[in-house]
């Protein structure tokens, strides 16, 4: 049965599966049938900024009963199940954004080898990145063999791949350190691998620090109790956890040269109680991929992008494979479970959860 998994945007962990019908499409659409996804703390990011940064925007939904309901993005592969573009083959397979849903309709344009755009009106407002599907055919980075990799890696590697660039392009904003907290997410661990030359230091919990030291790209690990004894540098923060009070005392250490915030994956920490004073060193920003990512493909042109980062993953992924264990669930409701444990914060950074449909 077609299904969709509503999230309450007022409270994340009250969720609902719905069924519904299967959407029709009309002239210039296509349904494509969601196949494969991963799910990781960067879809719990998604939800928490979802309104600041639009993410609700991309799959909306009507409220139920008075709540008002989103349906997460999720990275992944999905099938063209009907089509009424002639370019567009049923049985084309896609990865990219997909939502919470066993269905999606689109309307495909820029059809081309490679992929396709989201024509749909409602997307239209939203960065161009996210509303863009890939062919497998046609993707420079795929391998088969790969797949449950790349549901889980590809868009944490893409901000790893665009994230140290943007580091390195902008010459460590004259630091000689890259501070970077959830270091055992796999965005942070990322972005240290790809660090090559640059000294990096990952913040992680007590309980993570053994895990995080296992891999072997940071060098040194410091745990969130340790901070105010770190050694002094002219450090870049890349904050992936969100949490106010550990921002708080990385600045009130360091001062960073750059402070750059990267996501939420400690979503649920405690409110900073100062939250409203200035902190030292540079003000915390968001960093936006797409506009990286934008810049880049003006001096690089239109294949540049994607030849490098295809480069990086080749790198990358034999090395992962080592990191993590895949743990495949089946169907909306191990879809519903996995969300609910990777918003508690109960799933191992060493176990990936891809879900197949």
């Amino acid at each position: 049965m077609p299904w969709d998994l509503l999230i309450d945007r007022a409270d994340l962990a009250h969720t609902e599966l719905v069924e519904g019908p299967v959407p029709e499409s009309g002239p210039g659409q296509a349904v494509l049938r969601v196949d494969r996804v991963g799910l990781t703390s960067n879809n719990i990011t998604y939800a928490v900024f979802g309104d600041a940064m639009r993410y609700w925007d991309f799959f909306p939904t009507d409220p139920r009963d008075g709540v008002t309901y989103g349906r997460v993005p999720l990275w992944g592969f999905s099938v063209v199940q009907q089509s009424e573009v002639p370019e567009l083959e049923v049985g084309t397979r896609l990865f990219g954004y997909v939502p919470t849903s066993s269905h999606l309709l689109i309307e495909p344009t820029h059809i081309g080898p490679k992929g396709l755009r989201d024509a749909a009106p409602h997307r239209q407002h939203l960065p161009a990145v996210y509303n863009s599907l890939t062919t497998t055919a046609g993707d420079l980075a795929y391998r088969p063999e790969l797949e449950d990799l790349q549901a889980l890696y590809r868009p944490l590697f893409l901000t790893s791949f665009v994230l140290a660039d943007f580091i390195t392009d902008n010459g460590c904003f004259g630091g000689d350190t890259v501070v970077l907290s959830s270091a055992s997410s796999k965005t942070a661990y990322g972005t240290a691998f790809l660090l090559d030359d640059v000294r990096t230091v990952g913040l992680t919990s007590a309980g993570n620090r053994e895990f995080v030291e296992g891999l072997g790209c940071y060098d040194q690990v410091v745990t969130y109790d340790d901070i105010a004894a770190m050694p002094e540098h002219r450090a870049v923060f890349v904050d992936v956890a969100g949490d106010g009070g550990i921002r708080r005392a990385v600045h009130e250490r360091l001062a960073p040269v750059h402070s750059a915030i990267v996501g939420a994956s400690h979503h649920d920490a405690p409110p900073d109680a100062d939250a409203g004073a200035e902190l030292p060193g540079a003000p915390p920003t968001f960093f936006f991929a797409p506009d990286q990512i934008r810049k880049r493909t003006e001096e690089w042109g239109p294949d540049g992008v994607d030849g490098r980062y295809a480069e990086a993953w080749a790198r990358f992924a034999p090395v992962v494979s080592g990191w993590v264990d895949v743990e495949v669930g089946d169907g909306p409701a191990a879809l519903e479970a996995d969300w609910q444990a990777t918003l508690a914060g109960s799933v191992s950074p060493s176990t990936g959860l891809v879900i197949s449909f």
